[in-house]
């Protein structure tokens, strides 16, 4: 049975990635069709909300994005909750203009900072469904959240290219990844990438076995090496870019030839994978059915294969970061792979 009378609200909040598009459409498709529902596209992630900017979403304005990057909706990194002399004044906007909108729900699509702020309107009275995105892949409560396998996939394409120059010039080359303070992104696209040493904010290095391991591939006539650094490794000083710290170090120790690459906001751009393309739907057609369902205060989420709900309030506040015994770093160590310890 359709629910006629429900009107739904969705934003992107946070920075952009790949499948926010694919989302939005999983989110409005399922609403429109299977629902009936009026949907409600809020601009500019919570700033829309504050300064009363949104669109109506039809069917029709939803075709075509499965493949877009980026967002049609805009994003912001607007906390309304943020300890600043407005923040009562900004909750307070935000919950009359999602009164006078005539919202029934709101969908955040975001990562961890999005989920804590949906919690926080959610405890503030208002009907919330947060959907998880990030390449950081850091958003707990999830095996995965959608941008990550994309990320994943542009890292390790510029690694399989950075191969070539390095074997060319025989040189070591160091390439720093974004994921904030988790290592998914490393440890992924340095596994599929075939770097040789993985530097990811979980396992504490020291520069001393990094420069052992490399050292000893020189001296085995190994022509280069490849290392992948995640941003969020520890450093005895604060470094802009920990891969210009790293590079640096390798060549007062060994002496050899070395370069970093920053790959910096290439990782979020572009078109979703197809991986990604499905999870996006999927997490979105979910937020629609738990709307429907008025399950409100939830995260849709996926386990193993299945999409599930989780609290939202088991979510704010937490970061899913990779094991020191996480099965892929295991399997790493038996290929050679050194993580600096």
């Amino acid at each position: 049975m359709k629910n006629k009378g429900m009107r739904i609200g969705i934003l992107t909040a946070g920075g952009d990635c790949p499948g926010l598009n694919a989302a939005i459409r999983g989110v409005g498709k399922s609403a429109i069709v299977q629902y009936g529902m009026e949907v409600v596209g809020i601009c500019s992630g919570f700033r829309g909300l504050i300064d009363r900017e949104y669109v109506t979403l039809t069917e029709n304005l939803l075709s075509g994005i499965l493949t877009e990057g980026g967002t049609i909706l805009r994003t912001s990194r607007e906390k309304p909750f943020k300890n600043d002399n407005g923040t009562l004044d900004k909750v307070q906007t935000i919950k009359e203009n999602y009164k006078e909108l005539g919202l029934d729900c709101l969908i955040c699509l975001g990562g961890n900072g999005t989920m804590k702020t949906a919690y926080q309107l959610h405890k503030e009275g208002l009907n919330i469904i947060g959907v998880p995105k990030t390449i950081d892949n850091d958003v707990w409560g999830t095996d995965v959240s959608f941008g990550f396998y994309s990320a994943v996939n542009i890292a390790t394409e510029a690694i399989d290219r950075i191969h070539t120059t390095a074997n060319s010039h025989k040189r070591i080359m160091v390439i720093e990844v974004m994921g904030h303070h988790a290592g998914w992104l490393a440890l992924y696209s340095g596994v599929s990438g075939g770097g040789d040493v993985i530097l990811i904010p979980e396992i504490p290095y020291t520069m001393e076995s990094i420069c052992s391991v490399l050292t000893k591939r020189y001296d085995e006539r190994k022509p280069y090496s490849i290392v992948v650094v995640a941003e969020g490794i520890d450093t005895p000083k604060p470094k802009k870019s920990k891969g210009h710290y790293i590079a640096k170090k390798i060549m007062e120790y060994t002496g050899l030839e070395t370069r970093e690459t920053i790959l910096g906001y290439i990782q979020r751009g572009g078109s979703p994978s197809p991986m990604d393309r499905v999870i996006s739907t999927r997490l979105g057609a979910h937020a629609a059915e738990l709307a429907h369902s008025g399950k409100f205060g939830f995260m849709t989420s996926l386990r193993d294969t299945d999409t599930v709900a989780v609290p939202l309030k088991e979510v704010a506040g937490k970061i899913k970061t990779v094991q020191k015994d996480d099965p892929l770093v295991k399997e790493a160590r038996l290929l050679g792979t050194s993580f600096g310890d």
